[in-house]
């Protein structure tokens, strides 16, 4: 399947700059914990637990979506505008959807990837972070949404001034209000409604849920998945149309 061949492409590029990409991915998070960890930890109490664990689902969610937005917009803006490699995967035997799913797992497996460092440096903060396996699915499909997201904005922006300004107006304050740092009730009632239909608030409440068992708790993966069909289906249509 000419996916695995996309994912091979991805595994190559990932092994060439190993270092770079895990020490970038871990800078933001390590800034958040020792300012909210050191910092707040352990003197603010939200929700009956210490700011530090209130704060570290959140984290892990924020980076996720950075991180997959970033790889697979940065390097298909890149691919487009610049090497134009985008062409030769387009001529070749590989299908747009293939190319497309490819593309966009190998960003969400990068942004896994960042999450499993995270987790691992909150160890050393001593949070008490309980990494179940509905957690897991969260942040993957978390990942999968801003991946899929990264796909469609690589292809519809031309440069990388345009990509600067999506993300300091889009990226930048979805990471801050879609409570990350704070609990949503905190914020005025219209814009807590507004604040609960994006993506990542979405992935932040699922993570601080934890369990499948809990009330409601799909309503989170289930939003992720229709933001996620989403953006596949147009970075499919986009791809098609630049074919």
């Amino acid at each position: 399947m000419n996916v695995l061949t996309i994912l091979w492409h991805e595994q190559k590029i990932f092994k060439q700059k190993f270092w770079t990409i895990t020490s970038s991915s871990m800078i933001s998070p390590l800034l958040y914990l020792i300012a909210f960890g050191w910092g707040l930890g352990s003197e603010v109490i939200i929700s009956g637990t210490s700011y530090m664990n209130f704060v570290m689902p959140g984290i892990v969610a924020m980076t996720t979506m950075t991180v997959s937005f970033g790889t697979v917009a940065n390097s298909l803006n890149i691919s487009r505008t610049y090497d134009k490699t985008f062409e030769e995967f387009m001529t070749s035997p590989i299908r747009i959807w293939e190319y497309a799913i490819g593309k966009i797992t190998a960003g969400a497996l990068r942004g896994m990837y960042s999450a499993v460092l995270i987790i691992i440096i909150a160890l050393f903060f001593k949070a008490n972070i309980i990494v179940t396996g509905f957690f897991v699915l969260v942040a993957f499909l978390n990942a999968l949404v801003f991946s899929s997201l990264g796909f469609v904005v690589g292809m519809v922006i031309d440069s990388h001034l345009e990509m600067s300004k999506f993300t300091s107006f889009i990226i930048t304050p979805m990471a801050f209000l879609s409570g990350t740092f704070f609990p949503i009730e905190k914020m005025p009632f219209i814009l807590n409604e507004l604040i609960r239909i994006l993506p990542l608030t979405q992935s932040t409440i699922g993570m601080r849920t934890g369990t499948p068992l809990s009330q409601n708790a799909w309503i989170s993966p289930s939003i992720l998945i229709t933001y996620f069909l989403l953006f596949l289906f147009l970075s499919i249509r986009l791809c098609k149309r630049a074919e």
